[in-house]
């Protein structure tokens, strides 16, 4: 895989297409917060909802800082754990900091905006009374790349693109990211229950039926396979940190010294202590700075599902995947690691 290098505002460099009629029907009735469609982009055939037609060029050509740390991922790899690991470890430890502004405010997220399609976020807006309820949804509606244009400090942006659709610019200028991939039978069940849980996806469909989805990249951010396959390539490159999921979960005091490390920040043994206890499941559960608070008091969480932090926990889909589906999921992944040397950590924690 190459990553381009383009950094002077050039044209999007891949095609963009609706996927085809019956499959777009399909998605529509099961995906109830896109109202217009899902396209495919590239040759990899990415999956995004519609507004990504519009937006493709200002996600490639958006500019990166040198100081800038991303931290990408395939939905629902650990990338809320993730993102508060670093942005405490860039902040001095900072907690009371942390548990006052929502993590959501701390660390944008790149591209959300796209799947606040036009009619969702009326209905939002309708559903809201509060003036401060309808202004939060109206910025969380706008392009992180127009919000981050304006942040003075130093950048913190969480993204669920692949490295081929990341803005070169990240490599020219030599931002830092961290890339966590996480098993696909465990990715696919807490997957399933994001998507019910936003209504801006708003999936209601059954747990096989989404499975069919994710096994056909047909999910948004799909292909999976190819998304940690291109993080699993690019781990040489210096500004960038691949981690296992599965590796985080065993043994977090060390994942936490080697991101500070990778960040360039010194933590004594007290300071590392202290971190994996904020750290915990629980604590984050009951964390409203990053278990989604904000928008479930708008809405954009569904009341009637799992909370936005689950279980984090290694081999914890046994509920869902049924004998049928683990032996798919098996075949599937042994089909398409044939030929690398990625391999998940097999270890439980």
């Amino acid at each position: 895989m190459e990553f381009n290098n383009n950094d002077n505002g050039d044209k999007f460099p891949y095609s963009i297409d609706f996927v085809d009629q019956l499959t777009n029907e399909k998605l529509l009735r099961d995906f109830h917060g896109e109202k217009t469609g899902f396209v495919r982009v590239g040759n990899d055939k990415w999956v995004f909802p519609s507004k990504y037609r519009d937006a493709a060029e200002h996600f490639y050509n958006f500019q990166a800082h040198p100081d800038d740390v991303w931290v990408a991922t395939y939905p629902r790899s650990g990338t809320t754990w993730t993102q508060e690991m670093v942005w405490l470890i860039c902040n001095n430890l900072d907690f009371q900091a942390a548990r006052s502004e929502p993590l959501t405010k701390r660390f944008p997220f790149f591209e959300f905006h796209m799947f606040m399609h036009d009619k969702t976020k009326e209905q939002f807006l309708e559903e809201n009374e509060n003036q401060s309820c309808k202004q939060f949804i109206e910025q969380a509606s706008r392009p992180a790349y127009e919000l981050l244009t304006s942040v003075t400090t130093r950048r913190f942006i969480k993204t669920h693109f692949p490295f081929s659709l990341l803005p070169p610019s990240i490599f020219t200028a030599g931002a830092k990211v961290i890339y966590v991939a996480r098993n696909p039978s465990d990715v696919v069940v807490s997957y399933y229950h994001l998507n019910r849980l936003y209504r801006t996806q708003g999936y209601q469909g059954d747990f096989k039926t989404f499975y069919d989805y994710f096994e056909n990249d047909l999910t948004p951010w799909s292909p999976y396979w190819t998304h940690v396959k291109q993080g699993w390539q690019a781990r040489s490159l210096p500004n960038v940190l691949f981690m296992f999921y599965e590796n985080m979960n065993k043994n977090l005091s060390e994942t936490i010294r080697v991101v500070a490390n990778f960040l360039d920040k010194n933590l004594s043994d007290e300071d590392v202590a202290r971190l994996v206890d904020h750290l915990s499941i629980e604590n984050c559960k009951n964390n409203p700075s990053m278990n989604g608070a904000e928008l479930k008091a708008v809405g954009i969480l569904n009341h009637n599902t799992q909370g936005f932090i689950r279980k984090g926990r290694v081999n914890s889909s046994e509920q869902e995947l049924t004998d049928e589906l683990k032996q798919r999921i098996r075949k599937w992944t042994l089909y398409n690691l044939e030929g690398s040397d990625l391999r998940f950590p097999t270890h439980s924690s």
